[in-house]
């Protein structure tokens, strides 16, 4: 007998996120970027729209520490911001 579900229903196994596993940044190379956008958004009334630049530095740095696959940041939703490189503290 098997707790915490029916004896007639199957489990299925989940499937993967889309875009692979993301990895926790437990050295805290990227901590400087989520600083960052946290008190963009504390400036900003936390409308996300305005702190969209401190976001895209984050993710890049997230690839560029390899700490998810490498992407074009116009597959990531960043097609409308400026396609150079982000200015790195």
């Amino acid at each position: 007998m098997a707790f915490g579900r029916t004896s007639n229903v199957e489990s299925s196994p989940g499937k993967a996120p889309l875009r692979g596993s993301f990895p926790l940044d437990h050295e805290g190379e990227c901590k400087s970027y989520i600083k960052e956008y946290i008190k963009c958004l504390k400036e900003n009334a936390n409308n996300n729209g305005l702190c969209r630049q401190f976001s895209k530095a984050y993710l890049q740095c997230r690839m560029d520490k390899g700490l998810m696959d490498k992407d074009d940041m116009n597959n990531l939703g960043f097609a409308d911001l400026n396609h150079g490189a982000t200015e790195k503290k």
